[in-house]
């Protein structure tokens, strides 16, 4: 235990107790929900360093506080490393999450009651495009599509032109957390074009594998905005990133500080800085693709046993599996059931689900936790047997216990970057 760590559990020790139960949770289990990973330790490092302290609203050379020589090398380099890596005009580097990333790009470009043409939630689209229990919902005009589940989850991009020229959307948004294909990029940009809409992409999923060239680049396909978190695939702090076309940095800028931000949070930056800078060495590449051939293993290894995937495989990290289909489990007992052999996931809608979304009819599953600590596809074939399994007896209790100890032994071999052994 570090210096800093004795003096937390001296001073507050429940605090510390529960980081330290944290960190043997996530030593001793699989993590397999899509949008979490290990970060780096020199991130860690950045974040818990004395950048915490140092307030700086505005941007480099344009700040309101003094002493900023040093936060305004951090963030130019953040903001550099970020265009190289997308092959952006430019990049904000100060949202706080996800969230507020995407709201920025809202304010920026639309009017209260605008139209915005986005992904249905229920078919992997994310909550901020405009769900309507979010507050985006209320302020603008959200139209839905819909992939097409019979057809391996394809965009239907006829019925797609047809919808933007009825509804004239301003801003065509394409992005998901929980739709296991890839985009045809070049496809959305042909249809805002026709409609005089702008384009936007919401990568946050995938960001880690675009910024490896192992995914689609929207950028590479001409859209004004792309959006990523800064974690998730990408392994870095928890944070946001808004990269778009150069004529567009005015309004991104303003739309971030002082429209919905005040000061950034330094540490962060500084860790999403370091975070670009592994992100384009050759080891990242590697990385992201054993990602993609780890997701495809668990892909067939769960169908091959009678698993039911939504849209029947995935070219991504991630899969949905219809667990009502598969195994007449609910989503969240099937989470519940996986929970208790250290194999976490998130319950999940499904295309259409008529279930209610805390009990949904399925399961999400991803794999840039697990190769991040060295798992490669026959470790993915083993997890899947284990998934099976206890899905399929998850009241068998003795089973489920030796499933258990089998699953902390075989993760006691795969150490987890930044967590002392």
């Amino acid at each position: 235990m570090d210096a800093y760590r004795q003096q937390l559990h001296r001073y507050d020790p429940d605090i510390e107790t529960a980081i330290r139960g944290e960190e043997e949770r996530q030593c001793d289990g699989v993590e397999m929900i899509p949008s979490e990973n290990y970060t780096y330790p020199e991130v860690l490092a950045a974040l818990g360093s004395v950048l915490t302290n140092k307030y700086s609203e505005g941007y480099p050379g344009r700040r309101y506080y003094g002493g900023q020589e040093f936060t305004d090398r951090i963030e130019t380099v953040a903001r550099e490393r970020a265009c190289a890596l997308f092959r952006a005009g430019h990049a904000n580097v100060q949202p706080l999450s996800g969230s507020p990333m995407n709201q920025a790009v809202y304010f920026a470009f639309l009017k209260p009651g605008d139209t915005v043409l986005a992904m249905d939630l229920s078919h992997g689209g994310h909550l901020t495009h405009g769900a309507p229990v979010s507050h985006m919902g209320k302020v603008f005009r959200f139209e839905r599509y819909k992939s097409e589940t019979a057809q391996g989850g394809a965009i239907d991009f006829v019925g797609l032109m047809a919808r933007a020229k009825e509804v004239r959307p301003k801003l065509v948004l394409c992005g998901y957390s929980s739709y296991p294909r890839d985009y045809d990029y070049a496809a959305f940009k042909q249809v805002a074009d026709e409609v005089g809409a702008l384009t936007m992409a919401d990568i946050s999923h995938i960001g880690g594998l675009v910024a490896a060239d192992a995914m689609r680049n929207p950028m590479d396909a001409g859209f004004d905005v792309v959006t990523t978190t800064t974690h998730k695939s990408l392994r870095g702090p928890r944070g946001g990133l808004i990269l778009c076309k150069a004529e567009h940095a005015k309004a991104i800028d303003s739309a971030v500080f002082p429209g919905l931000q005040g000061g950034p949070h330094m540490n962060n930056v500084a860790g999403a800085a370091v975070t670009f800078k592994k992100a384009a060495e050759p080891d990242f590449k590697t990385y992201a693709r054993q990602i993609l051939a780890n997701a495809r293993a668990l892909a067939k290894a769960l169908t091959d046993q009678g698993a039911a995937l939504v849209t029947g495989g995935t070219d991504n990290h991630l899969l949905v599996i219809d667990t009502v289909a598969s195994f007449g489990l609910d989503g969240r007992a099937a989470e519940e059931a996986l929970d208790r052999i250290g194999i976490t996931t998130n319950k999940q809608i499904v295309p259409d689900d008529p279930r209610p979304p805390l009990r949904p009819s399925g399961i999400r599953l991803g794999t840039p936790a697990c190769t991040t600590r060295g798992m490669d596809e026959d470790d993915m074939r083993r997890i899947a047997g284990w998934i099976v399994d206890t899905l399929r007896a998850p009241d068998d209790a003795a089973a489920i216990a030796k499933r258990h100890t089998d699953v902390r032994a075989f993760c006691r071999g795969f150490p987890v970057p930044g967590i002392a052994a």
